[in-house]
C-alpha cells in the first residue's frame, strides 16, 4: 500500500511537467511557417525592410539634429504607416 501511495505521488508530481512539455512542443510546431516564400513574397519583405531601415535612419538623424523625441517619433511613425507593427516601426527600445 504505501509502495502505490509513493508511486501515486510521483506520478501527480510528474504530470504537469508532462504537460507542460507537450504544450511546449505543440507551440514549437505552431510557429513553423506554413509555407515557403517565393520570390515575389521574398523580395516585397526586402523592400519593407529596407523602406523601414530608412525611416529609423531619418529618426536617427531627427534625433542627432535636436528637434525633439515627440517630433522625431512622430515623423518615424508617419514614414512606417503600413510598414511594420506598432507605433514604433516594429522596433521599441527603452529610454
Amino acid at each position: 500500500m504505501r509502495q502505490s501511495l509513493a508511486r501515486s505521488v510521483i506520478a501527480l508530481a510528474c504530470a504537469p511537467l508532462l504537460a507542460l512539455g507537450a504544450l511546449s512542443g505543440a507551440h514549437a510546431q505552431d510557429t513553423k511557417e506554413p509555407h515557403a516564400h517565393g520570390d515575389k513574397e521574398i523580395q516585397a519583405d526586402v523592400q519593407r525592410h529596407r523602406a523601414m531601415a530608412a525611416a529609423h535612419e531619418a529618426a536617427a538623424q531627427c534625433l542627432q539634429a535636436g528637434k525633439g523625441h515627440e517630433q522625431c517619433v512622430k515623423d518615424l511613425q508617419a514614414a512606417c504607416k503600413g510598414l511594420a507593427i506598432g507605433k514604433y516601426c516594429g522596433m521599441k527600445h527603452q529610454h
